[in-house]
C-alpha cells in the first residue's frame, strides 16, 4: 500500500524573476516546518538541509552547523530559530562549525548587520568557531572583530571548541 504525504494548503507565494514575468509557486508542510520555501520543481529530489543546530539546555551551549552554502539568510533564520526556541538563553555559549562549508555569500554589510542587529548571543557568551578553510576562518574572524567586546575563539576540531567552551 502505498502512503500519501499530506500537504498543507498554505498560500501561493508570488516571485517576480528578472524578466518581469510572475511565477507561482506552493508551500509545502515541510516547507513551513523548516522555515523556507522551496524553489525546485515538484518531485524533483530534495537537497539536505543547509543548517542544523542543536541546544543543549543542560549543558548551556548551542552546537550549529552550517552546509556548503552560507549566505546572509541562513545566518538570519538560524537566529530566528534560536530566538523562537523556549529552551534556548543569550548566555548560552555557542559553537559554530563551518567545516562543511564551501561557499561563504555574505558581504561586508551583511557581516555589520549579523554583528549589531541578527546575532542572539549576548556579549558575554563565550562563541567557538570550527574552521579548517581560509574563507572559513576569514568568516570567523569577521565575526570576533566586528564583536571584539565577546569572548570568540577559533578552533581546528570540535573537541578542542567543546573543551574551551566547558573551561
Amino acid at each position: 500500500m502505498t502512503s500519501v504525504k499530506s500537504v498543507i494548503q498554505a498560500p501561493m507565494v508570488l516571485n517576480r524573476e528578472i524578466t518581469g514575468k510572475i511565477r507561482r509557486r506552493f508551500v509545502s508542510q515541510e516547507d513551513v516546518v523548516r522555515g523556507g520555501m522551496s524553489s525546485r520543481p515538484r518531485g524533483a529530489e530534495r537537497t539536505p538541509r543547509v543548517t542544523q543546530h542543536v541546544i543543549h539546555a543542560d549543558r548551556e551551549f548551542v552546537v550549529v552547523t552550517f552546509g556548503k552554502s552560507l549566505s546572509f539568510a541562513d545566518i538570519a533564520r538560524y537566529s530566528m530559530l534560536l530566538r523562537a526556541n523556549p529552551a534556548f538563553r543569550p548566555t548560552f555559549s555557542e559553537i559554530v562549525d563551518l567545516t562543511e562549508v564551501e561557499e561563504i555569500t555574505v558581504e561586508a554589510d551583511e557581516f555589520l548587520k549579523l554583528a549589531d542587529e541578527t546575532d542572539p548571543f549576548s556579549p558575554s557568551a563565550k562563541r567557538a568557531f570550527v574552521a579548517w578553510t581560509s574563507a572559513q576562518n576569514h568568516a570567523a574572524r569577521m565575526h570576533k572583530i566586528l564583536r571584539a567586546q565577546r569572548n570568540i575563539e577559533i578552533f581546528s576540531t570540535l573537541e578542542e571548541a567543546e573543551r574551551w567552551i566547558r573551561d
